[in-house]
């Protein structure tokens, strides 16, 4: 099975883009032979060109322009920038910027959250430098072997799809092996693109590294001399995995980058962002699963004596840190964390409880290195990590239950859809899930046993009985299976994920990774212990079992990073079903705990704080202001939070008040005029930022009770009236006039910004020796502009090889427009910017010339009957109603839940449906899912006359005209109706209908 891969996601898009244009005005290096020259070998270290060949990226670009690129791309994606300077250069001596390639190294950054797709984002912005620059070699460096084997398993299933998009241009990947270091000469001659994929630990020591020791084979020059003489474009996964290893960074500067591009969901430093994608955006976009939760905790204590060990040191002195049930005053029983030391009495530090009375006397505190124990004068030893007695197993036993429930709920839910459904379990230890017996060969261990057990016992139950009928309980074995790290022996064993004992774990599950997503394989339930704490992510898992207790700061988050991508189905294409997509995690804390701690570590990590207002939070808002479509930018932004504030829905920190109520009836904002058409984008902003939209309470789903053929016989013939006008399939057409086209063009191309021509800048500086060292005071700075002396391709051929347009028509642009003279003087530039206005329009046009027309055959109607097993999986955002085919609904926004209660108080609505997610509109931009389809009664002609309406809520009637890509495709919808002679309209409230 072959996962499909889309090329035209917008986000992922703007992503590549982002950096593509940090390189604007970078001349394209010709394909052909580019040996670095004698001088470039000298300044990176005296090499001899006649014995080092080598292929290298060049750069042109002097500092000043790249400043303005970035500036630009920052402005672009909304995010704040500062002095060009301070960031771009490397901190180095004068004496080293006279004299190495290290001096001038960028470093940009890329911010995308797990799940949505960064390797792939990455790879494909190595394809996008070739292209547009010429650039051919790139390391990606990686922190550590499960993060190195994701990426080789992204190359590999992406190698065709890549072939496909850029006409199969040559291009060469591997992992750098130090046992076949002469690989190097082949990442460096070679004159295709070359991915050399290598571990930060590889070149991070000169003292014991093959990459920094004299071979016979690479005659007197270091394997390292190879990477350098390319200045490879170095692309680090992970940063701050990276940088957080003893002298990376040092390492990283070794390779002489021409630059560093960044790709983390969790960055430290992000030196230069260019584009940021957060939790909170991932899942407004519907790019990631939705989390519920699912809490399995015990109310009471067992009566037993409950201790687990979570701590022994002997630093600054010999101490322990256990946890207890302790009793308090209203003899309510609680765990606590408790600081032991030899000699203190668990009976009187638990409040009496009478299970602690007798042996429970600190004995011995034994802090030696793996062999910690804690012993107990009832000859009671626990070792660090250890626990006895409580509810554990019991809390244990339920996970599992629940999980293979929620398992096999959802296999039913996506029955005939192709869909393999997969889920994980994390364990404490590898011995709950595999032991050994005497002999050394495997048997199951606690967790297995239970699990299949009440596998079992749920499969003679219906409706589960037929899901494995294949399957007897002598082969349930078949259906779950291990991923630890092993010895040489290969018997399992714990260990922290990043072992070298850890490779065998790590390579097995990623060969196995798209062999898992057949239906045909039986594997469905994986048990882990570290393995897949990185690295390693599935689309189809849908259920998360913690079986161990959550440690660091990340754990929560790491842990959900494994099913957070969408699913695929057996075709591999990426399913977009927002009801479908829910990871449901297992966990055993109390939601609260699970959700605040959860919360904790996305605004450790990505700075954002929950329920909190940036003052750039609007800015990407649209609105139709003196006759022009405009995004509110950061100025606007500023100002509508500023009222926020002003009328007390946020504090002065832009802390959300409970002032705001969205669901209250009659709520406002009370937006000043030039704002009050966005009143409903800003109240989405809002409830977007509050945490309950990312995470939820699991519960199990309502089923909508369908009112039709219950003795309704006049809901029934309304909604079979409605419903014979409606459900014609249809499909589309484009048509556009060249002659207009060209118009456009011309003008847009015509008003382009002049394009600049390569400058190279002169600096003068005055260096003044003091007590304290040297003191550089800059006072004259010039620039000379470089003619463009390249080769000069026909623009007519590049244009032509990416928009599908006749030579004639592009010819007609270009000498039209009168503004060839820029493409003598900086042709790439010229060509990405025309490039991008011919695109803007062709889409534009073609989306004003759409016609949509009736389907004809068997296949040309949606089926009534679609309708029978609605299910309200979204049980937190549906609201009862009387007046529609269902006695509940659910909403997408505050805006539709008051539409849908106005709606069912008026008399004048016979009927009301909210269209469900699979009744979609094709268009070019997407599948369209309209909102509303409305029977109601003319009480204009004073007739009883039936009217059939379509209509969508937005927050302002001026939406189609904002030219989004939602905007087009509820403009798409509109042709679409007309062409079934059905009224559609976009309405802001409820009277308008």
């Amino acid at each position: 099975m072959k996962i499909q891969f889309e090329s035209d996601q917008a986000y992922q898009q703007a992503a590549i883009r982002a950096v593509v244009d940090c390189f604007r005005g970078q001349s394209l290096q010709p394909d052909s032979i580019t040996p670095v020259s004698q001088g470039d070998l000298e300044l990176i270290g005296g090499l001899d060109a006649g014995s080092l060949s080598a292929v290298g990226n060049r750069f042109d670009l002097p500092l000043e322009i790249l400043g303005k690129n970035l500036q630009e791309v920052q402005e672009r994606n909304d995010l704040d920038g500062g002095p060009f300077h301070k960031w771009i250069l490397n901190k180095i001596s004068e004496e080293e910027s006279k004299s190495s390639p290290q001096a001038f190294c960028p470093h940009y950054s890329v911010e995308m959250e797990t799940g949505t797709g960064k390797t792939y984002v990455y790879l494909r912005t190595i394809f996008e430098l070739n292209k547009n620059y010429g650039f051919k070699k790139f390391l990606i460096v990686v922190p550590s072997v499960a993060i190195r084997e994701g990426v080789m398993n992204s190359l590999r299933i992406t190698k065709d799809h890549f072939a496909e998009l850029y006409n199969r241009v040559p291009c060469e990947f591997t992992v750098y092996d130090s046992k076949k270091i002469t690989q190097l000469r082949q990442f460096a001659s070679s004159n295709q693109i070359q991915i050399l994929v290598i571990n930060i630990q590889a070149f991070r020591s000169k003292s014991n590294n093959v990459i920094y020791q004299d071979k016979d084979a690479f005659h007197g020059q270091l394997p390292i001399d190879l990477i350098r003489a390319t200045r490879p474009i170095v692309i680090m996964d992970e940063p701050q995995s990276i940088d957080s290893t003893e002298g990376a960074q040092e390492s990283i500067k070794e390779l002489f980058p021409l630059c560093t591009l960044r790709y983390s969901a969790t960055h430290k430093n992000p030196y230069n962002l260019l584009y940021k994608l957060n939790p909170v955006q991932a899942f407004q976009l519907g790019l990631v699963k939705k989390i519920h939760v699912s809490s399995v905790t015990a109310e009471q204590g067992s009566g037993s004596a409950w201790i687990k060990v979570d701590e022994i040191t002997y630093k600054p002195k010999l101490k322990a840190k256990i946890r207890i049930q302790v009793k308090n005053a209203k003899g309510e029983i609680k765990e606590v964390s408790k600081t032991i030391k030899n000699g203190d009495d668990l009976y009187t530090l638990s409040g009496e409880m009478e299970c602690y009375r007798n042996g429970y006397v600190v004995r011995e505190i034994n802090a030696t290195p793996d062999e910690e124990f804690i012993g107990f004068t009832n000859s009671l030893n626990l070792r660090k990590g250890q626990e006895q007695g409580g509810v554990q197993p019991d809390i244990w036993k339920v996970q599992i239950r629940r999980t293979i429930q929620k398992h096999l709920k959802k296999e039913i839910e996506v029955q005939g859809r192709g869909i393999k459904v997969l889920s994980l379990f994390f364990v404490d230890r590898v011995a709950n899930y595999r032991q050994y017996d005497d002999l050394g060969q495997p048997k199951p261990g606690p967790f297995a046993v239970e699990f299949e057990s009440i596998l079992t016992e749920l499969l003679k139950e219906e409706p589960y009985r037929s899901l494995y009928s294949g399957f007897t309980p002598d082969t349930y074995g078949k259906l779950h299976g291990g991923y630890f790290a092993s010895d040489k022996k290969g018997i399992v064993k714990d260990s922290n994920g990043n072992t070298q004992a850890d490779d065998s774990a790590y390579e097995l599950i990623m060969q196995d990774k798209e062999k898992l997503l057949s239906i045909d394989v039986p594997l469905r339930f994986i048990f882990s212990h570290s393995a897949l704490r990185e690295g390693w992510d599935n689309p189809n898992v849908f259920q998360i079992c913690t079986l161990r207790e959550m440690g660091s700061e990340r754990d929560r988050r790491q842990t959900l990073g494994r099913g957070l991508r969408l699913p695929v189905d057996q075709s591999g294409r990426r399913i977009r079903d927002e009801v479908l997509n829910r990871l449901t995690v297992i966990a055993n804390e109390d939601f609260e705990s699970f959700a605040s701690g959860l919360q904790t570590e996305y605004e450790n990590e990505c700075g954002i704080v929950f329920g909190k207002i940036e003052p750039r939070a609007f800015s990407k808002i649209e609105f139709f202001h003196q006759g022009a479509a405009k995004f509110l930018g950061k100025d606007g932004s500023a100002q509508v939070r500023g009222e926020l504030i002003h009328y007390g829905f946020l504090d002065y920190d832009g802390k959300i008040l409970s002032k705001f109520d969205p669901k209250k009836e009659g709520f406002k904002l009370g937006l000043s005029k030039p704002f009050e058409g966005i009143e409903e984008e800003v109240i989405k902003v809002l409830c977007d930022h509050l945490p309950n939209k990312i995470i939820q309470k699991d519960q199990e789903p309502r089923k909508a009770t369908l009112k039709l053929h219950k003795k309704n016989r006049e809901l029934d013939e309304r909604f079979k009236g409605l419903w014979d006008r409606i459900n014609t399939k249809t499909t589309y057409s484009v048509q556009y006039s060249s002659p207009e086209l060209i118009k456009r063009c011309v003008t847009k191309i015509k008003a382009m910004p002049k394009i600049q021509a390569t400058k190279i800048l002169v600096s003068e500086a005055k260096v003044d020796v003091v007590q304290k060292g040297a003191l550089t005071e800059l006072y004259n700075t010039q620039s000379t502009e470089v003619a463009y002396q390249g080769p000069l391709y026909d623009p007519v051929a590049f244009l032509q090889n990416e928009v599908e347009l006749t030579r004639r028509t592009l010819k007609e642009i270009l000498l039209q427009s009168d503004r060839l003279i820029d493409y003598v003087i900086n042709p790439q530039s010229y060509l990405n910017e025309v490039l991008r206005i011919i695109r803007k329009e062709l889409h534009e046009l073609m989306l004003d010339g759409i016609q949509y027309r009736k389907i004809e055959g068997a296949d040309a109607v949606w089926q009534m009957s679609l309708f029978q097993n609605e299910e309200l999986l979204d049980y937190l955002n549906s609201l009862e109603v009387k007046n529609s085919i269902y006695d509940a609904m659910e909403y997408d926004s505050d805006l539709e839940r008051r539409f849908a209660e106005a709606l069912d108080k008026n008399d004048a609505i016979k009927l009301f449906v909210k269209l469900p997610r699979w009744f979609k509109v094709e268009t070019p931009v997407g599948d369209y899912n309209p909102d509303w389809a409305i029977v109601r009664a003319n009480e204009m002609t004073g007739r009883e006359e039936i009217v059939y309406l379509i209509r969508e809520t937005k927050g302002t009637k001026d939406f189609e005209k904002l030219r989004t890509t939602e905007a087009w495709k509820v403009h798409c919808g509109r042709k679409h109706f007309e062409s079934l002679n059905l009224s559609f309209e976009v309405v802001t409230s409820p009277a308008e209908v």
